[in-house]
């Protein structure tokens, strides 16, 4: 499997009008199917990497090419994000005045499908984190482990080709942790989804089958 999925070429991204540079000159390919995880210290730049693989943000300079979409040339991504990936993060960011069923169905809105295929999907969704029967209570009643759980399941709503995870089990204890990490490794070995993950545990990146290290913007050879 050679298909790059991921492309990027001379990327630097700055923040505080050029004062802190987080990418400094990224070069990076990632295939479709991979499994790989990038570590480095707080600040070297992974969770801003992460962010423009999934065009939350934009680079300064270089280009960038995801899921045959030209991040730096689009002015609009959200279609792209909508797509094309599936976000979780440290804290689950679910909506804590909606279900959880609701929240699954979140992502699908602008899909097409009607309300009751969406109910159909979240559901299925649910039942395959093995968390269905906890659909119609709120994120609040549930444990640190459900809730990932559910933004597992929030990140499959749109069938999507990469899965971008930004510290997946760092606000879990270790015994959810490993459920957590073992669901994710799981779901890239059946669906061949493109599971790219953020971490600072050396244990965690482990499990990928690449592991890239950044360090003050760039990429440690």
């Amino acid at each position: 499997m050679n298909e790059n999925i991921v492309e990027i070429r001379n990327l630097r991204k700055g923040f505080d009008k050029g004062k802190i540079t987080a990418l400094n000159g990224i070069d990076l390919n990632i295939k479709k199917g991979e499994f790989v995880s990038i570590i480095g210290p707080s600040g070297s730049g992974k969770s801003t990497l992460l962010n423009m693989i999934g065009a939350l943000d934009r680079p300064d300079e270089g280009k960038i090419m995801v899921a045959g979409y030209d991040l730096q040339g689009k002015s609009d991504l959200s279609q792209f994000r909508s797509r094309e990936i599936g976000f979780i993060f440290q804290l689950h960011n679910l909506i804590p005045n909606l279900s959880v069923v609701e929240n699954v169905e979140i992502p699908m809105f602008e899909s097409g499908l009607s309300g009751r295929q969406m109910r159909e999907k979240a559901l299925k969704l649910l039942d395959y984190m093995n968390i269905s029967d906890k659909a119609s209570r709120k994120p609040t009643e549930l444990s640190g482990g459900e809730r990932q759980r559910v933004a597992i399941a929030r990140s499959l709503a749109n069938d999507p080709s990469i899965i971008l995870a930004d510290e997946p089990t760092g606000s879990l204890d270790s015994k959810n942790g490993d459920m957590i990490l073992n669901l994710l490794k799981d779901l890239h070995d059946k669906e061949q989804v493109t599971l790219i993950m953020v971490t600072h545990d050396l244990k965690v990146a482990a499990l990928a089958e690449r592991t890239i290290e950044v360090l003050d913007g760039k990429i440690k050879t």
